[in-house]
């Protein structure tokens, strides 16, 4: 496959676009994702930040850091958040990679753990991370899954 992985902040152009496209997969209001992108943008800390993986000029995975990604334990910050692969381009280390990126461009921010809620088991062990704890999510009848990441 052939595809790059960029930081919003390399392509801001892109801002509308990485917006419309979460906002489709995750359902979260797009002025949601247009607000903290651009937070991201202004480029004043290190979070938030959005990461995207674009075959040619199409985006085909990507996601974010932010403080919370709608949890209660606001303790474990910053989260990455909306994983997502397009699925025609699963299977093929896409998210992997997108991952091991975030972590490491988060370091250089000075930032080198991340935590990610989840309901997967068994994928995000591939790449480093580790089973933290069980957390209750904003509005959610059952528990998640919350990982870490230490770089």
């Amino acid at each position: 496959m052939d595809y790059q992985i960029i930081r919003l902040t390399d392509r801001p152009g892109l801002k509308e676009q990485a917006a419309q496209w979460f906002h489709e997969k995750w359902g979260i209001p797009l002025a949601a994702y247009m607000e903290s992108m651009e937070d991201c943008l202004t480029g004043k800390t290190p979070v938030p930040q959005w990461y995207l993986a674009l075959e040619q000029d199409n985006i085909i995975a990507g996601m974010g850091v932010i403080e919370n990604d709608f949890h209660n334990r606001k303790d474990l910050a910053p989260n990455v958040c909306t994983v997502y692969t397009e699925p025609d381009k699963r299977c093929n280390g896409i998210a992997g990679a997108l991952l091991n990126y975030v972590s490491c461009d988060m370091k250089e921010k000075g930032i080198g753990t991340l935590y990610l809620l989840t309901d997967h088991t068994s994928f995000y062990e591939r790449y480093g991370w580790e089973f933290l704890c069980m957390v209750q999510g904003d509005g959610e009848p059952e528990l998640s899954r919350m990982y870490i990441h230490k770089e």
